[in-house]
């Protein structure tokens, strides 16, 4: 198809598109070989904050994936080249405890952190953790967040996810959060430059309008939305972003180069 004729890669998002839980998609895992086979470039991009790339990779592979350590992307990773950046020393992790591994250059602290890193911590938040969370902030702290999802699917339904509470953070505090992972523009400027691609070269293939089709849009990559995941027809509909492409699922790439 014409949207597909100049694209050399593809920015391709986990959870939702390529599999659910522990179960990948039908026609996912044959999707990925054939477009490997076909010679496209490929990162798979994903806002979790709860696995280590080691752990991804492994899961991944287990569902007969076929995919390499260095072409997996993740917010973790990305934060901690951002701290450095900034010349941040010290920080409070609200994470989970596989990726702490991560930030072990970084004197970890709760009394007077410089930066608060706020990624998936599962059922633990409560007025209390954003009490304590809200004070380090109004005493200079930074939040970083590692997303700002509004929410994901299982196999279990849709599940809120921790924007709710960067927002409500920000709100009270009236400090905006670095934001790290999709739809970040640096987010999707990393994985593409890893790529060695222009954004005019490649896609971004997701379930959510807006962290991935919005974000990989608003660096000038074509978008391509997938009818499983978080997908939700009323709400692509109503959305000002639109993608170039709307399939059923990643198995239908292969109808879309024309073989």
């Amino acid at each position: 198809m014409d949207q597909l004729k100049n694209i050399k890669g593809f920015l391709i998002d986990l959870d939702g598109v390529l599999y659910i839980d522990d179960e990948p998609i039908p026609g996912a895992v044959e999707a990925i070989a054939y477009l490997k086979d076909q010679g496209f470039i490929l990162r798979f991009i994903t806002n979790t904050t709860t696995q280590s790339i080691d752990s991804i990779y492994n899961k991944m592979t287990s569902m007969g994936f076929q995919v390499l350590k260095s072409e997996i992307v993740t917010t973790p990773t990305v934060a901690r080249d951002y701290l450095r950046k900034e010349n941040i020393s010290s920080c409070y992790l609200l994470t989970n405890d596989e990726i702490k591994p991560v930030y072990q250059e970084f004197a970890i602290t709760e009394h007077n952190p410089q930066a608060i890193v706020i990624g998936d911590v599962g059922d633990i938040w409560d007025y209390a953790l954003m009490q304590k969370l809200f004070l380090m902030v109004m005493e200079g702290a930074q939040i970083v967040a590692l997303h700002k999802g509004k929410y994901w699917r299982t196999k279990d339904g849709l599940k809120l996810d921790i924007g709710a509470f960067i927002t409500g953070l920000e709100y009270v505090s009236g400090k905006e959060a670095v934001l790290i992972g999709k739809p970040s523009g640096t987010f999707f400027r990393l994985a593409l430059f890893s790529m060695g691609l222009e954004p005019g070269e490649a896609a971004i293939i997701g379930d959510d309008i807006d962290n991935d089709i919005g974000g990989g849009k608003g660096i000038g990559l074509k978008g391509i939305i997938v009818r499983t995941g978080k997908y939700l027809a009323e709400k692509v509909e109503a959305a000002k972003i639109k993608p170039d492409l709307t399939i059923d699922s990643i198995g239908a790439i292969r109808d879309l180069r024309g073989n």
